[in-house]
């Protein structure tokens, strides 16, 4: 844990090893607080029919996107959280990471015991069983999972199919998050102020009448725009009149294989930056103590301070304003998680 912050010259001697960061920029690890990363192959085959104009929701209507993961995660005997020292490599020290590509009991289970049985990297779990439809429901009560997500979008589960997910989530006191208002405005994010949710992650099609709703709240409103640039939209979720109307901003990578196969929490705020006008320190704020209230780990998490949990990010950098500004472009030298050296250039 942090012991102490301050001026170098006032630093107490407490004899304990050194990290010499000068002239760098030392930040809090990233909180990537929405991800997809138990998966078991890419889905580069979709990502050349998109480019050929092929709409998502087309894509998924056919058995292709989501369902297309089910089945191969299905079939694979060992899953894993892909690529665990890649995130700490770019600097993000804490994932939240959604089971949904199992859709069944077992390998719901499956999913979130991955998510559970990482090293290093810190992993919040979300049970997502309604990710899409699947040919049949069961029940999870072993206490895998810390929140519930559902999709809530046309084409996948309606407003009054979640109430009913989220009753049954709030009688075995597990958080809520949802999938609100990715692509069309249809009540996502009015249902996650209604039911006290945590999150509600996408919001690229949000109504102006739901941000005052998210502002007024404390439900955390989560953007995705990684999803959003892989797709190939030009519209980005209004990171500006949800910042300038009180809502709590946090930003994510998405990551997963059919929309979003980035980790680069950098890159993510090259695109907030860019594409929804957030500043650098905005971006950063999003990307670290709002991503840690998005998990609900913000009492340790998220900010260096005394107290806190030691999960630090180093980058080689004079300037915080150039994480975002070079591009896709990693910088970080050194990722410590619990004061642990975990990675180092």
């Amino acid at each position: 844990m942090i012991q102490w912050t301050g001026p170098t010259d006032r630093l107490p001697d407490k004899g304990a090893p050194q990290f010499d960061a000068s002239g760098k920029i030392v930040l809090p690890g990233f909180v990537d607080s929405h991800t997809h990363a138990v998966f078991s192959r890419t889905r580069a085959d979709e990502f050349e029919w998109r480019i050929q104009g092929t709409p998502y929701m087309d894509i998924l209507a056919r058995g292709g996107g989501i369902l297309s993961t089910v089945k191969t995660v299905r079939e694979t005997p060992t899953l894993r959280v892909q690529f665990p020292n890649r995130f700490l490599e770019f600097g993000t020290t804490t994932i939240e990471a959604k089971s949904g590509y199992g859709l069944n009991l077992e390998t719901e289970i499956r999913i979130l015991e991955a998510i559970r049985s990482v090293e290093k990297l810190e992993a919040v779990p979300t049970y997502l069983g309604a990710h899409a439809l699947p040919p049949e429901f069961h029940d999870n009560r072993r206490k895998l999972a810390e929140f519930c997500d559902v999709f809530v979008e046309p084409g996948a589960f309606n407003t009054n199919e979640a109430r009913r997910i989220f009753a049954a989530t709030r009688s075995l006191g597990m958080g809520i998050k949802l999938h609100a208002d990715e692509f069309e405005s249809s009540g996502g994010a009015a249902l996650a102020v209604e039911v006290g949710a945590t999150s509600a992650d996408h919001l690229g099609a949000i109504a102006d009448a739901d941000i005052s709703r998210i502002a007024k709240s404390s439900v955390v409103a989560t953007l995705l725009p990684a999803t959003l640039f892989m797709l190939g939209h030009s519209h980005y979720a209004p990171a500006r009149k949800l910042i300038e109307s009180g809502a709590a901003v946090a930003l994510a990578t998405d990551f997963n294989p059919g929309t979003s196969p980035t980790l680069n929490m950098q890159f993510v705020l090259s695109l907030a930056c860019t594409q929804m006008k957030m500043t650098p320190a905005e971006a950063i704020v999003a990307a670290t103590i709002n991503g840690a209230c998005a998990v609900r780990r913000e009492h340790r998490l998220g900010s260096i301070e005394a107290g806190k949990d030691a999960d630090i990010a180093v980058y080689d950098l004079a300037d915080y304003r150039e994480i975002p500004y070079f591009a896709a472009v990693n910088f970080c030298v050194a990722t410590l998680k619990r004061g642990e050296l975990v990675w180092k250039q």
